[in-house]
């Protein structure tokens, strides 16, 4: 009796030249890299299958993490001085941030403390668990800054499963959607995988990023496989999101 084996088809494999635009690869400032020799390792590992392009995003939260341009654009050069100790002369390395949206966002916004990528696109996003009150409310004052809000992992939030309409109510306010690429496996769980090929089939998703915190997560993204379905779905993602941050 014979068997078919289908050849495994590795999602790193079509990441050549990907612009990472979320992750927590500066040393010290939040819950990713702890030290430049953490930051260093995780970059020589991206730059194992062709990513050299970071837009590195650590958390702004208040209470937890209360970063801000100043404390980020330091671990930025702390990170670029290294990179140049290391001999690393095909990194690009940019900041950005990962903004919750929490009682104290909108006042960040106000006083321009937020801190965008390029062409003027907001990393954000919120709890789990539930929805901030303010949430409609911090969206309409983004896009009244002239800023385009990308909202992190929306196949994560748990509390949307069973209120599946709202993904279709924030694509109709302007909001871009930023998938995690290890939502595709299995790495935080059942539903996120589902969710996310839910929202990939649906057409909402706009961009992806590896969300990579530690050399774990990075290990597990070398891992990955996928269907040929969803690398179809993929492709038109990565490129979409390598053609804007670039």
């Amino acid at each position: 009796m014979f068997q078919i084996f289908s050849k495994k088809i590795f999602l790193i494999d079509y990441l050549n030249k990907f612009v990472d635009i979320h992750n927590h690869i500066l040393p010290g400032i939040d819950d990713g890299a702890k030290t430049p020799d953490d930051s260093i390792a995780l970059i020589r590992g991206f730059s194992e299958f062709g990513v050299t392009r970071f837009i590195a995003t650590p958390h702004i939260m208040h209470n937890y993490y209360p970063n801000t341009p100043g404390t980020i654009n330091g671990a930025l050069e702390t990170l670029q001085n290294e990179l140049l100790t290391k001999d690393f002369k095909n990194i690009s390395l940019a900041a950005s941030a990962e903004h919750m949206i929490d009682d104290n966002f909108e006042h960040l916004l106000g006083e321009g403390e937020v801190m965008p990528m390029r062409n003027d696109y907001l990393l954000v996003e919120m709890s789990y668990l539930q929805p901030p009150l303010n949430f409609d409310a911090a969206i309409i004052k983004t896009a009244s800054k002239r800023f385009y809000p990308i909202l992190a992992h929306p196949e994560r939030y748990n509390f949307l499963y069973h209120k599946p309409k709202k993904y279709g109510l924030y694509k109709e306010q302007g909001i871009l959607f930023q998938l995690n690429l290890l939502s595709l496996g299995d790495f935080y769980g059942s539903e996120v995988p589902k969710m996310a090929l839910k929202l990939l089939e649906e057409g909402h998703i706009d961009f992806a990023a590896s969300d990579v915190h530690n050399l774990d997560q990075l290990n597990a993204l070398k891992e990955l496989t996928i269907s040929k379905k969803t690398l179809r779905q993929m492709l038109p993602v990565i490129h979409a999101t390598i053609e804007t941050f670039y």
